[in-house]
């Protein structure tokens, strides 16, 4: 059990029996009556977001999330399949149980399945990937890394600004969380 007065950004609690995640918080405390704390709150199972209002210090369950670290091995349009990499299980997912994680999946990418209650949830990509850049406009002499910005097409798909001095074959490293350049490798 977790009090609310330690909520947190991205603390998973479960509320009516579903995985839920904060997602914002904020203590208030009025001129008359008792404080409360009110949570913008995720729920991870269908995906909804919904504000809720609880009392200071009401004790919620906290969700237990198991993290299991699989093999990303293709996809066939619409599902992305998994294989564990302790007992060789296969699982797949839809796109919208990936979310924005779909951009940076990579054949033979190690990524992290999470369940609750042995059913799957989504996926923990990690902070940044690297990535090779497969199609951008040629850098001019004189830009510098400074100067600004062009945008450029990665080996998986997905579009992002990169600076000028970045051309086609590069291999970048790529925030997965913000979808920002951070450096060359």
């Amino acid at each position: 059990m977790i009090s609310t007065n330690e909520f947190r950004t991205g603390l998973t609690i479960e509320l009516d029996g579903d995985p839920c995640q904060v997602i914002e918080f904020m203590h208030v405390k009025p001129g008359k009556g008792s404080p409360f704390v009110r949570a913008k709150i995720k729920n991870l199972r269908t995906g909804s977001i919904a504000e809720r209002t609880f009392n200071a210090g009401e004790k919620i369950p906290r969700a237990v999330m198991e993290r299991r670290e699989m093999q990303y091995l293709y996809s066939d349009g619409g599902n992305y399949y998994f294989m564990d990499t302790e007992n060789y299980d296969q699982v797949g997912l839809s796109s919208t149980q990936l979310e924005d994680g779909v951009k940076y999946l990579k054949e033979n990418m190690n990524i992290h399945v999470v369940y609750h209650k042995g059913r799957v949830l989504g996926v923990d990509l990690p902070n940044t990937v690297e990535l090779v850049v497969t199609e951008t406009t040629p850098g001019i002499k004189g830009d510098t890394a400074s100067g600004g910005s062009k945008p450029a097409t990665l080996e998986t798909g997905v579009v992002i600004q990169v600076p000028f001095f970045v051309e086609e074959g590069d291999v970048i490293q790529v925030d997965t969380r913000s979808g920002a350049y951070l450096k060359r490798v």
